[in-house]
């Protein structure tokens, strides 16, 4: 037998919680909530829109005992105060707007052309392996070969990763700062390939099982453990630590906390070296083997506007059908809508001949 809308409810009510705040929140009185929670009243249809959102609940969920399909589940990383042991999406509100556009142009691109699966792998090992070698250079053309889009805008707050149809995509903030943007999507890679969905900053205090492991996952991917243990780090040299950070494509933060994390010995020199900004360090100690500014470049590389070259294409191909308006594929390149030139179907034009026989 299917649950009842109260038993759901009753299900859904945070641990420590009294229910008479719960139902102060959602402007009932205390009686009239426990009564609709034992059956014995039935809740209207705005005090389960406001349990909806008190709750951060799935109102289609609520009422029908199953997930809305169209709803837009996403995950995203969480800023931490290790003062009051709380953690918090800032900007969160803003957030969703910009992702409900992201989920738009999927949406509009469908009509245009399938979305194909993505192939997410099942475990860590799976996801080395997808990425290959030497992959934080080149992470988002890595994960396309997955057919794991990312997307990258100004305006957010923080990265997320979300479900579309079948597609998995990763949304990350223009930032310029391409080592933390390296740790943003393989932390959003470790929820998708363990399966996390909707881990926001309402679940409670401290940080989340979802959130921890997601770290632990990044962490390993980006430096992993059995590399770092083979490595004698009594003898490393400045030039031999900024090429590693360059290589690894980590922040000397992240590889100071890991290697305290795994602890391994560190020599003070190198412990002085690891207090640098990562700009600081490379740019003091790299020995560069690329021409022009590499360091430059990868920042810049980090600011770009990006969506999947395959999503352009739909909605090119849409404007031409003229299936679709060019708003978002402008929105899509960052570009003014009347300034972007593509090919639309002409209108069609009538005869002389067609013009009177119509007045006639």
């Amino acid at each position: 037998m299917n649950p009842s809308i109260g038993e759901r409810v009753l299900g859904a009510l945070p641990e420590g919680t009294p229910q008479k705040e719960i139902a102060r929140q959602v402007g009932m009185t205390e009686d009239a909530f426990s009564r609709a929670l034992r059956g014995q009243r039935g809740f209207s249809a705005l005090e389960l829109a406001r349990l909806a959102e008190v709750l951060n609940q799935d109102i289609h969920l609520l009422i029908t005992g199953e997930p809305d399909p169209n709803r837009l589940v996403v995950s995203g990383r969480h800023n931490f105060d290790k003062e009051t042991w709380t953690r918090s999406i800032d900007g969160e509100q803003g957030d969703k707007l910009i992702l409900s556009d992201v989920l738009l142009a999927y949406r509009q691109a469908e009509t245009v052309r399938p979305l194909v699966p993505s192939n997410v792998p099942a475990d860590l090992a799976g996801a080395r392996a997808a990425l290959e070698e030497e992959f934080a250079r080149t992470f988002i053309e890595r994960l396309a070969r997955m057919e794991i889009d990312t997307v990258r805008l100004p305006g957010l707050s923080t990265a997320y990763s979300l479900r579309i149809g079948p597609r998995d995509v990763i949304v990350i903030p223009e930032t310029g700062n391409w080592f933390k943007e390296n740790f943003d999507l393989a932390h959003e890679l470790a929820h998708l390939v363990l399966g996390h969905e909707g881990v926001m900053a309402t679940e409670g205090r401290g940080v989340s099982r979802e959130e921890a492991a997601a770290n632990r996952f990044a962490a390993d991917l980006l430096l992993p453990e059995q590399e770092l243990r083979r490595m004698d780090w009594s003898k490393l040299s400045a030039a031999d630590l900024a090429a590693h950070v360059w290589r690894w494509g980590v922040s000397t933060h992240t590889l100071k906390v890991r290697l305290e994390t795994l602890r391994l010995p560190v020599e003070s020199d190198t412990r002085a070296l690891l207090d640098l900004t990562t700009q600081g360090l490379l740019r003091r100690h790299w020995v560069q083997d690329e021409p022009g500014d590499p360091i430059t470049e990868r920042m810049t590389l980090a600011s770009a506007r990006t969506f999947p070259a395959w999503l352009k294409d739909a909605h090119l191909e849409g404007v031409a059908q003229g299936r679709l308006q060019k708003g978002t594929l402008a929105w899509m390149l960052g570009v003014d809508p009347e300034t972007l030139e593509v090919d639309e179907p002409t209108a069609p034009t009538m005869s002389d001949s067609d013009l009177m026989s119509l007045l006639g």
